[in-house]
């Protein structure tokens, strides 16, 4: 039996996927016309499954140290296009052919910003399907009114339509983390033309959530979102857990001048 000679670094978020179900889960929906791309490979436990269904995968690891093993996993896969470099860093506009789907278990300390940017930038991706921590894939999917809701939902929902496809047990990986993760599933978005005007109206509502939405925002515009947020249906006094994704988009645009 191969025993692997990699061993998970806490210092870079691994926890390894050694359950072929859970691998086949977090594939769902790949065929053949997909370019993937894998954040993390690890050992490749997911990333054979992807070989197997796929027409290409773009894998990119940061850790030199398990690549003997994930090319060990693919064994006779050449279907699989291996790029050393950090997620946080690196140039997604550069792949050949360019991916449309992402699929993976994401490292845990590099998720949410990742995702994010994944977003924001790489444009091919039209949806985005990936394991995280549950309570990262909660703040990801929340709804407004909700402890989890946050800028991060916000943003994340502009983007794309987000939702907590499947529960998972800290038993499939190695080490086994302290808490359980999920399945994310994205499904991209246009986005919105003032998107960058939408982030920074939202990054100041949030600001903090105890104060009244307008308060968290440049003194210059306070009286003018009072009556923006009038003609959108709320209150002066509403906070910014209250307001939708699209509300965000109304009120940013009412502000700037433009028609909602």
């Amino acid at each position: 039996m191969y025993r692997p000679e990699s061993r998970p670094k806490k210092r870079l978020g691994q926890h390894f996927l050694v359950d072929p179900n859970t691998a086949r889960v977090v594939a769902r929906g790949v065929v053949e016309d997909d370019v993937v791309l894998e954040v993390g490979p690890g050992r490749g436990a997911l990333t054979s499954v992807l070989a197997e269904r796929a027409g290409l995968v773009h894998a990119v690891e940061l850790d030199p140290d398990v690549l003997p093993d994930l090319r060990k996993a693919l064994g006779p896969h050449k279907n699989v296009l291996i790029h050393e470099g950090d997620a946080l860093t690196f140039d997604y506009d550069a792949l050949e052919p360019q991916p449309n789907k992402l699929v993976a278990n994401l490292p845990y300390n590099v998720a949410s910003p990742l995702v994010l940017r994944l977003l924001e930038e790489a444009k091919s991706l039209t949806e985005l399907r990936f394991m995280v921590q549950l309570e990262v894939a909660r703040r990801m999917a929340a709804e407004r009114r909700t402890k989890d809701y946050g800028t991060y939902a916000v943003l994340a929902q502009l983007l794309a339509e987000v939702r907590v496809a499947h529960k998972v047990s800290p038993l499939v990986f190695e080490p086994p983390p302290r808490v359980w993760s999920a399945v994310v599933a994205m499904e991209r978005r246009g986005s919105p033309v003032d998107y960058d005007r939408v982030k920074e109206l939202v990054l100041a509502a949030f600001k903090s959530r105890r104060k009244r939405l307008v308060n968290n925002l440049p003194k210059p515009v306070r009286e003018d979102a009072q009556d923006a947020l009038r003609s959108l249906g709320y209150g002066p006094d509403a906070r910014a857990e209250e307001l939708r994704p699209i509300d965000f988009l109304a009120l940013a645009r009412k502000l700037s001048g433009r028609p909602a």
